[in-house]
């Protein structure tokens, strides 16, 4: 919402006497070429330079945008400044606190604005995905008419998140995380511009490479570690910022786990790797480098989950089932317990039988459908439960497999182009050998023949 007396008086002193604020609000970008990172969407012309007043105005004027990226990448950072550098008039809204009803206070006040003295008002929306559709649906009417220009932030995939109507007529871009080095060029700063430490305290290179490894490419927890471990040495006489000191301020152990070496990326690499190679001991000596290392549970779990799929598939159906628990428990539990939930999942894991199938058949599928080899679905597989399907001739001619002896209908199911085309290719690995006789008997039975 637009800022009151007591919240304009807030800002103004802020900004006279910025020392009481957080390290990460000091450290704002005051303008576009600032900001860290994102380069692919700072470019001239683009719609951020444009929102800033780089740009045409009226019929050509500066699209509404939806700003997608993981914590930490600078979505408010950007709203930030164009609020700070746009000539238009500029609004607040969080869709934690806010409703319909402060939506259609912030419109009304725009069209007012825009039809009064000719102000445009942008209007920036945190956290978007939290509004329902209902109150997604308050903003279409001043978006499409631009009454507003919107920026709306999210952490959620928006084409889930978001209703298709508002998003049609947004930009959306997506924010990337930030690179080792954009996190350590904005540690850099912080260490010496006046808006941050002033030189007040030094840092290490082992120290720095340990801050970028806990900051895995957010920049608000980079300056957030950095803010504390700053004021734990300056409480303790020290001119620098010891790698003790760190660890003592976030509770993490330095482990070699840097970015340059044994990287965040590439040790989970080789856990997957150990999994699938069947080697139980290599994948939990991966494993417990990366929970020494304080990694996110949360992450290991999901490497899990996709393990058992890419990697496992039928050969064992219980792998998903036991990673997805896992997944859950440690949702639950967190560390030092979740360690051992993370042992049990990799170790069943690891000794599971191995198969691919089902991460090529879906490859193959794909593949298909994305050279345009579709084509309508057959008639007698449509919907025909809606008025007037019958007269389309939908669902005429359809076999109800139920209805049959074996269970299974002789009958065309993919589309012309596709109608002999096979895609799952089981192994005989474990289970997987009872779905590959299945497989050849239900081809049999449907009468297909192999592409």
């Amino acid at each position: 919402m637009e800022p009151d007396l007591f919240t304009a008086a807030a800002e103004e002193r802020q900004e006279k006497d910025p020392t009481g604020s957080p390290l990460a609000v000091r450290m704002r970008p005051r303008t576009l070429d600032e900001v860290v990172g994102q380069q692919h969407l700072l470019k001239p012309g683009s719609p951020l330079r444009r929102l800033v007043g780089e740009g045409g105005s009226g019929p050509a004027g500066p699209s509404s945008v939806i700003l997608w990226g993981p914590p930490g990448t600078g979505k408010t950072t950007l709203a930030y400044v164009v609020s700070k550098a746009t000539n238009k008039r500029f609004v607040e809204l969080s869709a934690i606190t806010a409703g319909v009803k402060e939506v259609r206070a912030v419109i009304d006040g725009a069209r007012r604005a825009v039809g009064g003295y000719g102000k445009e008002t942008v209007l920036f929306l945190d956290e978007i995905h939290r509004f329902s559709k209902a109150q997604q649906d308050s903003l279409l009417p001043a978006v499409e008419n631009r009454w507003v220009t919107l920026i709306a932030a999210t952490t959620e995939n928006p084409y889930f998140s978001v209703i298709s109507p508002l998003l049609s007529r947004s930009l959306l871009l997506t924010l990337e995380p930030l690179t080792d080095d954009d996190v350590r060029g904005l540690i850099r700063r912080a260490l010496t511009d006046e808006r941050g430490l002033k030189e007040a305290v030094g840092l290490p290179g082992d120290t720095e490479e340990h801050l970028l490894r806990i900051a895995g490419g957010d920049a608000r927890r980079a300056l957030t570690a950095l803010e504390a471990a700053a004021g734990a040495a300056l409480d303790k006489g020290e001119s620098e910022v010891s790698l003790t000191t760190l660890e003592e301020t976030v509770d993490r152990a330095a482990v070699k786990y840097d970015r340059d070496g044994d990287q965040h990326y590439d040790v989970a690499s080789a856990l997957i790797k150990s999994i699938r190679g069947s080697d139980v001991d290599a994948a939990l000596h991966y494993l417990a480098r990366m929970i020494e290392a304080g990694e996110d549970p949360r992450f290991i779990a999901r490497r899990l989950m996709i393990s058992a799929s890419e990697d496992i598939g039928l050969a064992d159906p219980n792998a998903l089932p036991v990673a997805v628990a896992a997944a859950q428990a440690v949702a639950m539990i967190g560390f030092p317990e979740a360690a051992l939930t993370l042992s049990h999942a990799t170790i069943a894991l690891a000794l599971a039988p191995k198969s691919n199938a089902a991460t090529t058949a879906i490859g193959a599928a794909l593949d298909d459908v994305r050279k345009g080899h579709a084509g309508p679905v057959p008639a007698h597989l449509r919907d025909s439960h809606y008025k007037g399907a019958g007269k389309l001739g939908h669902g005429q001619g359809y076999v109800y497999p139920h209805d049959l002896p074996e269970g299974i209908a002789a009958q065309q199911y993919a589309p012309d182009e596709l109608k002999d085309r096979t895609y799952y290719e089981p192994t005989r690995h474990g289970a997987e050998a009872r779905y590959a006789d299945a497989v050849e008997w239900t081809r049999g039975h449907l009468g297909r023949k192999r592409s």
